[in-house]
């Protein structure tokens, strides 16, 4: 019931003593009169110890509310202020987000661009070449860029010792083929067709140019070479559609190799070169063992002749020895001689 209600109820009851007082006035009875008196008097004091009970109850119950109030709007406000807060750090990281999102299709548009040359697409494959082969090999293993003596330059040289010999490895990108064979519609037979006669036609033009520049150069490569092809895509596609040209590239002894099949080719060398070295110190070591026994030797025909020269030093001690018994016994023979106490007397003449 709320305060309203209640003062109304208070009012209309004061007026029905009020009218009732009235009509006992208009009744004549004096005495009844000052009853009813009384009693609006104590029923209008009833009247207002209830109107401000029941205000201090509401004002209780004010306090209470605008308490409970307060309290959660502290609360909702708080918790405004996380939700604040964590939009800002959500929208800070979106923002990041879109800005590596910006960087990384610069560096796509920019790597399209490098593969729409076909200069550049080149160096992209040597470069990639040059960073497997630098971070697995030592750099006395290999060298870049190398020109034999034919005129022609290989991107690598693998210096390998004989058997195999150095091989050489050359970078080779045939993106131009591999997207259209790859942009044909599913269906078109033909133009499936078309393309892979001229994915096929530029491989074997690699091949044949490795083999002919490269491979078996007398006094200067191996009887082997390596194509280096800087894409797992193409060399999938190769060995998964391919495989005759794969064959005859084994016939031709030049060996396709992608990023991966390149590293662990490189893994191998480095074992063959680590093999090798062992072999040399092994070689160093024989060496020098036989020169330590060579040592070891002289070492004891000096020894032997030490004891020798010991033996004679103990021969000649022994005869010291032997020498001062001798005149240590004399001597006391000597003192032991008992010459009396008066002096021998002359002979007469």
């Amino acid at each position: 019931m709320d305060t309203l209600t209640i003062v109304l109820l208070a009012a209309i009851g004061l007026l029905v003593l009020i009218l009732a007082a009235i009509l006992l006035r208009q009744s004549g009875s004096t005495r009844d009169a000052e009853q009813m008196r009384q009693q609006l008097g104590l029923a209008l004091s009833q009247q207002v110890e209830t109107v401000q009970r029941v205000e201090r109850s509401l004002r209780e119950q004010e306090q209470a509310l605008s308490k409970v109030v307060h309290e959660r709007l502290d609360r909702t406000e708080k918790a405004t202020g996380q939700i604040v807060t964590d939009l800002r750090e959500r929208l800070v990281r979106i923002d990041e987000a879109q800005k590596k999102i910006g960087e990384l299709s610069t560096q796509v548009v920019s790597l399209q661009e490098v593969l729409s040359n076909k200069q550049a697409r080149g160096a992209f494959g040597e470069v990639q070449l040059n960073d497997l082969v630098a971070s697995a090999l030592p750099p006395s293993a290999y060298a870049f860029q190398v020109t034999l003596s034919s005129g022609v330059r290989a991107d690598c040289l693998l210096k390998l010792p004989h058997p195999p010999g150095p091989i050489a490895i050359d970078a080779k990108f045939p993106l131009e083929s591999y997207r259209a064979l790859r942009a044909v519609a599913p269906g078109d037979a033909q133009a499936l067709q078309a393309a892979q006669r001229a994915f096929q036609q530029a491989m074997r033009k690699h091949i044949a140019d490795i083999r002919d520049k490269y491979v078996g150069v007398p006094g200067e490569t191996a009887e082997s070479a390596l194509l280096f092809l800087p894409s797992e895509a193409v060399y999938a596609e190769l060995h998964a559609n391919f495989t005759a040209i794969v064959e005859e590239s084994y016939k031709a002894r030049v060996w396709i190799v992608s990023p991966t099949t390149m590293m662990a080719t490189l893994n191998t060398v480095r074992a063959v070169l680590k093999d090798v070295r062992m072999r040399e110190q092994a070689g160093e070591i024989q060496k020098t063992v036989g020169l330590l026994l060579d040592d070891v030797k002289r070492l004891d025909e000096r020894v032997e002749k030490l004891k020798s020269h010991f033996a004679m030093t103990e021969k000649d001690l022994r005869d010291v020895d032997i020498s001062a018994d001798r005149i240590t016994k004399r001597g006391q023979r000597i003192l032991d001689v008992d010459l009396g106490d008066d002096p021998p007397s002359l002979p007469k003449l």
